[in-house]
């Protein structure tokens, strides 16, 4: 299946990218400076790898404060990344990050980068593709039913909130049952 639209024709060319040797404490401080989620890594054009908030947070859980400041981009970054051509059908580079499970491929050619794509660029020029990315599984809408409830529940005036379980004590969705808060694991129990 072919959408008719190629990668180079939305993608970002103004992509933000750093050095591989760049500490993660002035990466964090660009991508919330730009209110971006990733980073490209290049030396010479060439793509070395892709640095992402999570690698920077993994990072901080896992590294001392005062030891943040020595560890490089390249460190944590991924070096096996999923790439696409800029000729390639936007069909293709749904299918790509369905595989990969990333919502972003650099666009490369000949080893340089010479843009960035990402879902949110996809939706943006066509919405139409957003029914064909939720059914390839390259995105899903996380907690789902548990949402859908919560907003009919309020819509009905029901009897649920989020708290603390009385029962277990886990954070949850809470349903008043005999004037305790129960969660659903909770509920099924009793």
């Amino acid at each position: 299946m072919e959408i008719g639209v190629k990668v180079g024709d939305i993608m970002t060319r103004d992509f933000v990218s750093v050095k591989p040797d760049t500490s993660i404490v002035d990466c964090a401080k660009i991508m919330i400076k730009k209110r971006i989620g990733s980073l490209v890594l290049q030396e010479a054009g060439i793509l070395k790898g892709l640095l992402t908030e999570r690698d920077i947070i993994w990072a901080m859980t896992k590294k001392p404060v005062e030891e943040l400041r020595n560890v490089k981009a390249l460190e944590l970054a991924r070096k096996k990344i999923t790439i696409i051509k800029p000729s390639a059908d936007l069909y293709e580079a749904l299918q790509k990050m369905r595989k990969s499970k990333y919502r972003w491929l650099p666009v490369v050619v000949k080893g340089r980068v010479i843009g960035f794509l990402t879902l949110k660029d996809i939706l943006r020029i066509e919405p139409g593709l957003f029914d064909i990315a939720h059914s390839h599984g390259v995105f899903q809408i996380k907690e789902e039913k548990d949402k859908l409830k919560r907003k009919e529940n309020r819509r009905l005036g029901g009897n649920y909130r989020e708290d603390y379980c009385e029962e277990c004590g886990n954070f949850d969705l809470l349903e008043k049952i005999d004037d305790r808060l129960i969660c659903e694991g909770c509920k099924e129990r009793m």
